[in-house]
């Protein structure tokens, strides 16, 4: 079954007057009452049970705010509700005396977004040149600050801005309206204060006077801002929330960094895939300039550049410089190899008489586990030995490969069987996380453990899970994963790693 281009552009409207309407945390019932609507109203249209009028348009833009957003998608299904086949006549504008909802006459007619990397510090810039088409003058404009540290993994960045929170000291902000080689300077108030994102009024007034953007005229703002490289994630995305006619964007990044860049669009009506066009790379004394542009991005898209550099090690950048991934553990007490006791065997617990001190050093694993979440996505699962915490008895901790569920504790486990089928794998050690190393291990492994209580079991493991207990045993046993290793098989750095290296195959 096929929709008619009416259907849809009245589905349009409804997702887009939902969109705005949750964001800004309103029920169909508060939004309808601060429209002046009956309350089942706003429920009816959003159910596609109404039809939206111009009334309703124009009340739900003014009320939400969604900078001409609303007003556009009920553009798009008036002017298909008043066209009647090819040859019908296109339906006139409103008159120039006809109220408009406040900023929906806006128009970007050319943005040029520009993010530089210098000095450990990402800097962004954002030319636009705005023309009102509208019939009321224009004194804000809306712009949204957004930072990511950790792209792809929300709950992780969730975490990290939660206890990093973006600021506005940080930030910087300046806006200016400019003139020729005249700038104006532009007071902004702020709308939203969130850990990960700001959203900031851009004021057309100073302390010296007012400069409203009036019907038919134009206007060239500009804002900058500034982000460190632990707050700000390796992208950088532009939103498509006025009608715009041009949009470019530019990276500057450093040469001797070796930046690899690529980017990915998306919109209400596609799901994401890579840019329509390529991005230009050229070399500029010292560093690598990307431009990309597109002509009339649909409202709403979304384009997103991404990046890595191949020439930085892997980890994350302190006062003194960047910190190697086998830093980060040592930071969270986990021994690096070369301490003796990684070599050393374990002393099993007696139990239960030992309950006590089996359950403490469970808890100490346990916690570090937690804390490993907020450096590193491990997204085939985990696992801590006591000695990796400079304990020498045996006990070990093992989130499963799909991450689901409790984690596996292991007290005076030991191999007591395993399959003569084998497979050779990328591993990955706490203590040893420069590096990753391929082993072979056996499909299967049953194996003999104690309980808190004293009793012994006997578990089965497969695949993943099975790798998993093997390498944790190993430890416990005095042994690392390279131990493991064919003769002459090589190390991979984990920055070469990361972007070559394949997911586990089960």
């Amino acid at each position: 079954m096929t929709t008619s281009p009416l259907d849809r552009a009245a589905d349009s409207f409804a997702v887009e007057l939902a969109r705005h309407r949750t964001g800004r945390g309103l029920s169909k019932k508060q939004l309808a009452t601060l429209m002046g609507f009956d309350p089942s109203y706003v429920s009816h249209v959003e159910g596609r049970r109404h039809r939206p009028t111009e009334d309703f348009a124009r009340r739900a833009e003014a009320v939400l705010e969604a900078s001409g957003a609303i007003w556009q998608r009920f553009r798009d299904y008036d002017e298909l509700r008043h066209t009647r086949g090819d040859r019908a006549p296109h339906r006139e504008p409103p008159a120039p005396g006809q109220w408009l909802p406040p900023g929906t006459g806006l128009i970007v007619e050319r943005e040029q977004a520009t993010l530089s990397y210098r000095d450990e510090t990402y800097r962004c810039v954002i030319r636009r040149e705005l023309y009102n088409a509208g019939s009321e003058p224009i004194t804000r404009y809306l712009v949204r600050v957004a930072v990511d540290r950790y792209p792809g993994d929300p709950g992780r960045s969730n975490r990290h801005h939660r206890e990093h929170p973006l600021t506005f000291a940080e930030l910087q902000l300046h806006a200016h309206r400019l003139d020729g080689h005249e700038r104006e300077a532009m007071h902004w108030r702020t709308k939203h204060d969130r850990d990960a994102f700001k959203e900031i009024w851009l004021l057309f007034e100073n302390t010296g006077r007012r400069f409203p953007l009036y019907p038919g005229d134009r206007a060239t703002i500009e804002y900058a801002y500034h982000v460190g490289p632990d707050k700000w994630g390796p992208w950088f995305q532009r939103a498509v929330r006025v009608p715009t006619r041009h949009l470019a964007v530019r990276l500057d990044l450093p040469a001797a960094l070796d930046p690899q860049v690529w980017g990915a669009e998306t919109s209400l009506s596609a799901e994401e895939g890579p840019l329509r066009t390529p991005v230009a790379r050229r070399e500029e004394d010292d560093r690598i300039i990307f431009d990309w542009a597109v002509d009339q991005p649909p409202l709403n898209g979304r384009y997103r550049m991404q990046w890595r550099f191949r020439a930085q090690p892997e980890g994350e950048l302190t006062e003194t410089g960047w910190l190697r991934p086998s830093d980060r553990m040592r930071g969270l007490g986990i021994l690096q190899h070369g301490a003796d006791l990684l070599r050393q065997p374990t002393r099993p617990f007696d139990l239960p008489r030992e309950d006590r001190a089996a359950r403490d050093v469970v808890d100490r694993l346990t916690a570090t586990l937690f804390r490993l979440d907020e450096l590193h996505p491990f997204s085939k699962g985990v696992g801590i030995a006591a000695p990796q915490l400079g304990i020498g008895r045996a006990a070990a901790v093992i989130r499963p490969p799909d991450l689901s569920g409790e984690p596996v504790v292991l007290l005076n486990p030991r191999v007591v069987d395993a399959a003569p089928d084998t497979d050779e794998q990328y591993e990955g050690c706490l203590s040893f996380f420069d590096q990753r190393g391929l082993v072979p291990r056996p499909l299967r492994i049953d194996v003999e453990h104690t309980h808190i209580d004293g009793s012994r079991v006997i578990t089965s493991y497969e695949y993943g899970m099975a790798r998993l207990v093997a390498h944790e045993i190993d430890h416990l046993e005095g042994r690392l994963y390279v131990d493991r290793m064919a003769p002459g098989v090589p190390l991979v750095p984990v920055e070469e790693y990361r972007h070559t290296g394949q997911p586990w195959r089960y």
